[in-house]
């Protein structure tokens, strides 16, 4: 007995909680402080524009701070209707255009991967690799020969060359993202409503098309982002003011020949930015969770 009240004096004190937690606080604190200040970093160009937009056209580019001496709100209401039709009718136009390709890929590329994904047909693997080689095509190269096939259908200065395209499951990576999802899918689902007589067209619309939420909700957040800010397609197929889309429209406010109103693009750039900003808010839990169950298995 004694030896073990000698033994239990011989013990290390124990050491404070706070002292065991104390460096593992340090670093959290580093990490997100780390983490702020970079995310100021990629953020000021943004906070700068916004900025820009509020401040007189000629001291925006004399302080590159981000403190203005003086507020112009103004710019807005000048930028709004400084060409030949009020900003709103191009936000119109963009709107057209994005709801189109959104509406195309959806049904396009969940159609095209549910195919490559449930169905067994000849080639299917040749057809695949195929459709995964169109992503390392830049359009540049191929906008040569698009550009002389929609010009002999008479679609150039139309929406169509824009929207047509994405009626046939052009985009590959929104195929691949929808086939890994589909491949995911217990395929006990289907051979259930096979039993229950269910066809293709029943199996994909009524059970396999319902648990694609995620990847569908991905496809249309990044189909919205990269159709309301691509400028080289649409700057090649509209030529005329009354089409321009937000991208172009943007454009036309730089005039070699005179002086650039630059509050004023700055505010219009800023209003072109908010549906963005609003739809990934708005879409950010399914954009997560689509990119977290779909994966290369």
């Amino acid at each position: 007995m004694t030896d073990l009240r000698e033994r239990t004096h011989e013990l290390p004190a124990p050491v404070p909680e706070k002292a065991v937690k104390l460096p593992g606080a340090g670093r959290s604190i580093a990490k997100h402080t780390g983490l702020i200040l970079l995310t100021l970093v990629m953020l000021y160009p943004v906070i700068w524009m916004v900025v820009s937009s509020l401040r007189p056209n000629e001291e925006i580019f004399r302080s590159p701070g981000v403190l203005p001496d003086s507020f112009r709100f103004e710019n807005y209401s000048e930028g709004w209707t400084a060409l030949a039709s009020p900003f709103g009718h191009y936000l119109i136009n963009s709107a057209i255009v994005v709801l189109g390709c959104i509406l195309g890929n959806l049904v396009s590329c969940s159609m095209a991967a549910y195919a490559f994904a449930r169905l067994e047909f000849t080639g299917k693997k040749l057809w695949f690799a195929i459709m995964l080689g169109t992503i390392m095509l830049p359009i540049h190269v191929i906008i040569v020969p698009q550009y002389v096939m929609f010009s002999q259908f008479g679609w150039i200065n139309t929406f169509l060359p824009l929207i047509v395209p994405k009626l046939l499951a052009t985009d590959a990576f929104f195929v691949f993202l929808m086939v890994q999802f589909i491949r995911g899918l217990p395929r006990e689902l289907d051979e259930a409503a096979r039993i229950d007589g269910a066809g293709h067209p029943r199996i994909f619309l009524q059970v396999i098309l319902p648990l694609m939420l995620p990847a569908l909700a991905t496809t249309t957040i990044f189909t919205f982002i990269w159709t309301w800010n691509d400028f080289f397609s649409q700057l090649i197929y509209l030529t005329d003011p009354e089409m321009y889309t937000v991208p172009v429209a943007l454009r036309s406010y730089v005039d070699a020949t005179v002086s650039t109103s630059w509050g004023s693009m700055f505010a219009m750039s800023v209003v072109s930015l908010l549906p963005i900003f609003l739809a990934f808010l708005v879409g950010q839990r399914f954009l997560i969770k689509g990119i977290a169950t779909t994966g290369i298995k």
